[in-house]
């Protein structure tokens, strides 16, 4: 692709051309930014180039992505993204907010925003002819890589920590991936995963550590473009984007959305990006609010496993999308996430603990006046509920148990 010119450290700012290098920095083990050729794209396409393609996936951005067409068509791959916004009446009443959309990730073939990154991931696997693709997931990168994988007969490797979610360790074997789970956290089974991939010559999508991870995410931030800003008045106060925060890759790869947007001359006022994260898997934020990009790790504990992480591996690039743009981030406990579950589902949507926690940083935003109600607003939900029904239960009353009887019935209601 002409458009790709290459990579650039976040760290050092060397400049690599294609193929010199695949994962991280040579001198300083920083993670890599691709690089595309932006006055190129802008001799080939205009605006009007993009939102008039029927495709309605993220493969619609392709002349903004650093991979050839993947072909697949008809499959889970070329149907990745392209996921909807709502407008909750309830919702923006009850919050005091004038405009507020939420973006449902839960809508992707694998139910999980991490579909975005592993389908480019599989397109890149495809034209350097990989055979295996491997990757570290407490569930759903896992997952979105197995899915994705197996629309295409690519073969894929998953490590998971042996804790993580039955449903999501379903859908790894459901998808035919060979599935190994490890006797350790997420962080283990992510260096036992580059190991893996050193040894055997495995092509590795781990989060942060593969750079078209972010250009895959990235897209979620076209789309949050297309179907909001553009609409947004030209004298509207930026949009507040809200999302939860665990790696630093999905924050990363919307920053990088828009940035590259900024560069085409596309977008014309950068959204503020707001990232959110457990109290008890909060590395990212404490780096933030000490001021620096030191990413110091820390023993994660939280129910919200897609963002329980002890060294977040794009950590220092999700520092620069809040302090970059304006935004914040904002910690919140598990019991706001487990109310988020069920304030999101009242209205139709029903989120993981991972979801519902950008909803939750929301809600403290306004209250601690971080954000105002004239504040357009998009929170973004991660992914599907189904992933963890456990932690869904939490969120409610369990249904009653009666005998199959109108007298049974009628006592329950009081009648």
């Amino acid at each position: 692709m002409k458009e790709f010119t290459g990579y650039r450290c976040s760290l050092c700012g060397t400049e690599y051309v294609p193929g010199e290098v695949t994962y991280t920095c040579p001198k300083d083990g920083g993670n890599l930014d691709v690089v595309l050729d932006y006055d190129e794209i802008k001799k080939k396409y205009q605006i009007e180039d993009i939102v008039s393609r029927d495709d309605p996936s993220l493969w619609r951005y392709l002349p903004l992505l650093p991979v050839k067409d993947p072909g697949g068509e008809g499959t889970p791959l070329r149907m990745a993204g392209g996921t909807p916004v709502y407008s909750p009446p309830a919702l923006k009443k009850e919050l005091g907010l004038k405009s507020l959309w939420i973006k449902d990730e839960g809508r992707n073939p694998s139910a999980s925003f991490k579909d975005r990154a592993s389908s480019v991931v599989v397109a890149r696997a495809r034209e350097i002819k990989s055979d295996v693709v491997v990757t570290a997931s407490t569930g759903n990168a896992g997952a979105a890589l197995a899915c994705m994988s197996a629309a295409v007969g690519q073969k894929s490797v998953i490590f998971a920590p042996k804790t993580a979610p039955p449903a999501k360790v379903a859908q790894l074997i459901v998808f035919g991936a060979q599935v190994i789970l490890v006797d350790g956290n997420y962080d283990s089974a992510f260096d036992l995963t580059i190991e893996a991939s050193r040894e055997f010559g495995w092509y590795c999508r781990n989060t942060g550590f593969n750079p078209f991870t972010v250009e895959g995410k990235k897209t979620g931030g076209l789309e949050i473009w297309e179907q909001v800003l553009l609409n947004l008045d030209d004298e509207c106060k930026p949009a507040c984007i809200f999302v939860s925060v665990g790696d630093g890759n999905i924050i990363s790869g919307l920053h990088k959305g828009f940035k590259d947007l900024r560069e085409l001359g596309w977008l014309t006022q950068m959204p503020r990006i707001f990232g959110v994260q457990s109290e008890g898997s909060a590395a990212i934020a404490n780096a933030f609010f000490a001021g620096d990009e030191k990413i110091i790790p820390i023993s994660a504990t939280t129910l919200a496993d897609s963002i329980s992480v002890d060294l977040p591996r794009d950590g220092v690039r999700g520092v620069r999308a809040a302090r970059e743009t304006g935004g914040s981030y904002i910690l919140v406990s598990d019991e706001e996430i487990i109310q988020g579950i069920a304030a999101l589902g009242k209205v139709g949507i029903f989120a993981e603990p991972a979801g519902s926690t950008a909803y939750a940083g929301l809600k403290k935003a306004l209250a601690s006046h971080l954000i105002t109600e004239d504040d357009p607003v998009v929170v973004i939900n991660t992914g599907n509920g189904l992933k963890d029904i456990k932690s869904a239960m939490q969120a409610v009353n369990p249904a009653p148990i009666i005998e199959p009887s109108m007298k049974a019935l009628k006592k329950h209601l009081g009648i």
